[in-house]
């Protein structure tokens, strides 16, 4: 027979269970490291290629950073955006600030602008989202690899002309954006189809900026992340 004060302690260790258990429950699915400075994001924001434009994204990044626990830092898209209406074009490698940067399980990706445009540590694997998860890739269903950049391999921007940014992150109908690989894996064994940041444009019957256009091609208007300081 179980004496009182069996009871009580079994009773006692069930609620703090409970307890605990209900505390995990409410954390994230994977909490962000501390030194946490950057991330995939892991839905996009439903719009298409109009992001709000690049402050828009930003708030994104931030608000994505923040739900994860590593707000604290300025956080920035890195969307290159064309020039227009009067307007310079402005690189992504320039909006993200000097690195390292590190995804949620402190793996470094990158020391620096110049690594991270040449042999960086970008993969499927290290690719994360906020959360910590690995996104979707080629060969996965539904495939998200599709990521919008609007740049050019050494992560500036293209030149006024050609749509490479849905009207700078603004169109969620006509126009285009180049997106890069997150998984680096394509249809092609060449430079662009394993490029983490300029792959190929955007397509589609809407006219290349719906939320349905990138879906179709691999994407789900997804766009990377990295803290700034």
């Amino acid at each position: 027979m179980p004496t009182l004060a069996n009871i009580i302690s079994r009773a006692s260790f069930g609620l703090v269970a409970a307890a605990s258990f209900a505390v995990l429950a409410a954390q994230p699915a994977q909490a962000q490291s501390a030194d946490t400075s950057f991330f995939l994001t892991s839905t996009g924001i439903g719009n298409g290629g109009n992001l709000g434009g690049l402050a828009g994204a930003d708030n994104y990044c931030q608000t994505l950073a923040q739900a994860a626990g590593a707000g604290a830092k300025t956080w920035r898209a890195y969307l290159s955006t064309q020039a227009a209406d009067g307007q310079p074009a402005i690189n992504a490698r320039d909006r993200i600030g000097k690195g390292p940067w590190k995804n949620s399980k402190g793996v470094v990706i990158a020391k620096d602008a110049a690594e991270l445009h040449a042999a960086n540590g970008l993969t499927k694997q290290t690719a994360l989202s906020e959360k910590g998860d690995v996104i979707n890739g080629r060969g996965d269903t539904p495939n998200r690899h599709d990521v919008l950049t609007g740049s050019q391999p050494d992560g500036t921007a293209f030149a006024a002309g050609d749509d490479r940014t849905c009207k700078n992150w603004t169109s969620s109908t006509q126009g285009s954006a180049f997106v890069g690989h997150s998984d680096r894996v394509g249809l092609r064994d060449d430079d662009a189809s394993k490029s983490w940041n300029s792959s190929h444009p955007s397509r589609g019957p809407d006219g290349g900026c719906s939320q349905a256009d990138l879906k179709s091609t691999g994407g789900d208007g997804l766009f990377y992340c990295f803290a700034a300081n």
